[in-house]
């Protein structure tokens, strides 16, 4: 019988995880006004035989708190919070990455605090609408195009946010490049259309996410710093572009120069999105030349293939996680993942949905 490799430790930097089982980020709009709390503490400690947590998305900044409810990391009392977190996770031996978000254009000024601003490489707006709690479903408004000072602050928020995480008890952060936001808007010539260093050609558009890379490095080490990608991701009006493949090997190839600590690539073909070519996988991998997690819709069989055959070093698992927190126990043996899973709750504001899914002996003695 074959070793399994999905449940097998791993070395990742200065960190010697249980196993390959990475929970992936996921925004759950727990943190009322900005701030993490105690909920959001048992919420991870519960998950912590991960043998990675990445936490959801974690604005460095007032301007990049584009959804109701998602937590900061620009703050003494935010900072204070996040300790709680991490202690937990701590506690019960896991570790744990914070992942750094700013959501750029894909915000509302009804979500932001006073004097948060909706910023963007262009005054380009997303296509769609966005809930906030005060005034229900808005359209997408037309960001303000950032100008040389803002990128040289929002440069200055994630490098101070990454050392906030740190203080905090963090192992390390992960810059996220995916999903649309304000990184990835940097990456795209559908959302960044600029004149200027940051815009026009490959090498220009990516010059802000490796400028972003090696402050975020020389902060907290570069040891202790990732990045999330998702090339072909098509959430919040991301399209594919005919130098799509260029800009990617490009930016791999560089990020692997910086060493850091892992890059964490997602697919999100199994909610609808393109999939991403395996041949796209294979050559940011020899590009980037470091620990690599790949991301979506695996299950333990599509993950235990992928580890052997040397596609990654870590699989990430995202929704199985919200209703099973003991999912890597159900895996490991073969126990059934929980039946009730209550999208309804996904972005809600309390423990329903939260901290409440049972663990696998605790639902057994229920039935």
């Amino acid at each position: 019988m074959l070793e399994t490799k999905l449940f097998s430790p791993f070395l990742l930097g200065p960190l010697e995880l249980r196993n390959r089982v990475v929970m992936a980020p996921m925004t759950r709009s727990r943190a009322t006004g900005s701030l993490p709390n105690e909920m959001m503490a048992t919420y991870y400690g519960q998950r912590a035989s991960a043998g990675l947590i990445i936490t959801e998305g974690v604005s460095p900044s007032p301007n990049g708190l584009g959804y109701a409810r998602i937590p900061g990391i620009f703050s003494a009392g935010q900072t204070e919070g996040w300790k709680k977190i991490a202690s937990a996770v701590h506690h019960r031996g896991g570790s744990i990455f914070m992942q750094i978000m700013h959501t750029g254009r894909v915000s509302h000024p009804l979500n932001l605090p006073p004097g948060g601003r909706v910023l963007a490489p262009s005054a380009l707006s997303a296509p769609g609408q966005v809930w906030t709690d005060a005034g229900g479903m808005q359209d997408f408004p037309v960001p303000a195009e950032m100008s040389a000072g803002d990128l040289k602050d929002t440069l200055e928020e994630f490098a101070q946010g990454a050392a906030n995480a740190i203080r905090a008890g963090f192992d390390g952060v992960e810059i996220h490049g995916a999903n649309g936001y304000l990184v990835e808007q940097f990456l795209s010539p559908v959302t960044n259309q600029r004149s200027d260093l940051y815009g026009g050609n490959v090498e220009n558009r990516v010059r802000f996410v490796l400028e972003l890379a090696r402050r975020v490095g020389n902060a907290i080490g570069r040891d202790r710093t990732a990045i999330r990608l998702s090339p072909y991701g098509a959430a919040n009006g991301m399209e594919a572009y005919p130098e799509l493949e260029k800009t990617y090997r490009y930016l791999a190839g560089e990020l692997g120069k910086l060493g850091l600590a892992y890059l964490h690539l997602v697919d999100h073909s199994s909610m609808g999105a393109p999939i991403v070519p395996p041949s796209i996988k294979r050559f940011i991998r020899a590009a980037f030349g470091g620990p690599l997690i790949l991301t979506g819709g695996y299950d333990r069989a599509s993950a235990e293939a992928d580890l052997r055959q040397g596609a990654a070093d870590l699989i990430g698992f995202g929704k199985p996680f919200i209703s099973n927190p003991d999912l890597v126990y159900r895996m490991q043996f073969s126990r059934p993942l929980a039946a009730r899973l209550d999208k309804t709750t996904f972005y809600s504001a309390g423990d329903k949905g939260f901290t409440d899914y049972p663990f696998f002996e605790e639902e057994a003695v229920s039935v």
